[in-house]
This record gives C-alpha cells, structure tokens and sequence, in this order.
C-alpha cells in the first residue's frame, strides 16, 4: 500500500489487498499497523476490477475535480479567457472583449489569420451557478446581427433552462450551446 499511495498519478484508486479496509482499520488502532497484511483479493473483486466496474465513479470523481478547479480558477472573466484560448488553440483568430461591460459581446472569433474568414462567431461566456434564460440567447442573436457573425456560441457554466433548450432546433444553424 505505502507504494500505491506514493504513485505518480494525478488520479488513481488503491485497491489492492483490501486497502480501502486496511486504512480504515489502521484508523480506528491510531494509525498503527496490524502488522500482517491482508490476504489475496477474493475471486469477486478481481471480476468487478476486469469487467470495468468502479470506473464510472473514478471518471466521475475527475470530472468533479476538474469542474472545481475550473471554477475556482475560471471565475467571471477568467471563464471567458479559458473559452478564448480554447478558440486560439482551435485555430481561430479572436477577440476577447476587456474586463467590465462588454454590450453582450466577451469574444469575437474567426478561423483567418486575419480574421476575416466564415465562419464568424461571437461568444457570450457566463460563468455564474445561475441557468440562462432565454432572454440571454435572444440577446446573443441580436449582438450577433449587429456584427455581422455567422453563428454565435452560448456557453453557461450554470447550464439552461428548458425554454433555452427548446430552442436548439430552431437555432441549430446559427447557435451552439
């Protein structure tokens, strides 16, 4: 075990000789080692292990990790650098909107060098808990026509609501979620 938890993965899951039980006993007896270590892994846990089972909950359990930090690090502007680098990286060429009001517009985006090409897309990055209405999606439509982008992406950390969702189809050309 005192191998296993000194591992080089980020994430991982000793479960080996019973480790989750060890630690658990070793924790009622003050820390302190039986001194004999647990026997072979019943038949059963080696089965759970190969048929995948456990898995869902480890990848989960990332995912969580991960949307915790991007909200501890992403946080109002911060969300809308973090879409703006994931746009450069893609290999559009942007405009991210200074910190402050931003009259509906946080990025400006198109896959030119210049800038110039199609499509052109405009961003509008929320990073609050809060769903979006669809208030905030007919507001990104009208920013939209008023710079003359193509398609316009809508990105809410906190997700949306349904009367924003039963658009999808109607904008499906023009808008992503």
């Amino acid at each position: 075990m005192l191998y296993s938890f000194g591992a080089f993965m980020t994430v991982c899951q000793v479960s080996r000789n019973d480790a989750e039980q060890r630690v658990h006993q070793m924790a009622k007896h003050g820390w302190k080692s039986s001194g004999a270590p647990a026997g072979p892994k019943k038949k059963a846990d080696d089965e759970a292990t190969a048929s995948g089972e456990g898995l869902e909950d480890l990848a989960q359990a990332a995912r969580d990790q991960i949307a915790k930090l991007i909200i501890a690090r992403f946080q109002g502007h911060g969300m809308a650098r973090l879409v703006d680098a994931v746009l450069r990286a893609r290999g559009y060429t942007t405009y991210l909107s200074p910190e402050g009001p931003d009259k509906g517009i946080d990025i400006l985006a198109s896959p030119e060098p210049m800038g110039f090409g199609e499509p052109r897309v405009c961003v509008q990055v929320k990073s609050g808990d809060s769903t979006l209405d669809r208030p905030t999606l007919d507001q990104l439509i009208g920013v939209m026509q008023n710079v003359q982008a193509s398609h316009g992406l809508l990105v809410s950390w906190g997700g949306f609501k349904s009367s924003v969702d039963k658009e999808e189809a109607t904008q499906f050309f023009r808008v992503r979620l």
